[in-house]
């Protein structure tokens, strides 16, 4: 992921405006910050396991059922940073507030057949003798999204989504900070 390349180089005694310019996320909460990171991480995992489970030679199982497991763990991570991002979203930018909201949209679409097993938008369920993610071979991706739905959604696709939008993340979007939302219902200036 494109996200942790922020990372790579070691920062010495920095001052907080060198640490919020290189992870604006952090302005907000150091620990969502840290916990898009491990997301990033585990989501390096997922392409790993995609690219040698789908290999030229030939198609490895257990590779492939690994980063269908991690998928899963990864949608719901990802959903609730997405979500709380969202509720306190008069500490971004109207951009990021939008951005956010779409990427919210779209992770619900495919985390309430895997969390919930219902479908989408509507207390009905989904069929409990499926498999938990469809295979594209030639993509060499996962589609996980319920396999009774017309549109399919890939994994990679989703991964890609989730990076780019914390890759956009300027210190310019964060206007507060997590806590100060709660008490006035207003957030306050980050530092």
């Amino acid at each position: 992921m494109k996200y942790r390349e922020r990372f790579q180089s070691c920062l010495f005694n920095p001052t907080e405006e060198q640490i919020f310019e290189r992870d604006p996320l952090s302005a907000f909460s150091f620990y969502l910050s840290g916990r898009v990171n491990v997301l990033c991480t585990i989501a390096d995992e997922i392409i790993e396991n995609l690219d040698q489970g789908f290999s030229a030679v030939c198609i490895n199982g257990g590779r492939i059922d690994r980063a269908e497991s991690l998928m899963w763990l990864w949608l719901l991570g990802a959903y609730e940073v997405v979500r709380t991002m969202h509720q306190a979203k008069q500490c971004f930018s109207e951009r990021l507030g939008g951005d956010l909201q779409r990427l919210k949209n779209q992770l619900a679409i495919v985390r309430m057949p895997a969390a919930k097993m219902e479908k989408p938008g509507v207390k009905r369920p989904v069929g409990s003798d499926r498999s938990p993610a469809g295979w594209d071979v030639p993509g060499r991706d996962l589609l996980v999204n319920d396999p009774e739905e017309r549109a399919n959604v890939s994994a990679r696709r989703i991964l890609t989504e989730f990076d780019n939008l914390f890759c956009s993340i300027t210190s310019a979007d964060v206007l507060g900070r997590h806590e100060t939302q709660y008490p006035s219902g207003q957030c306050e200036p980050s530092r």
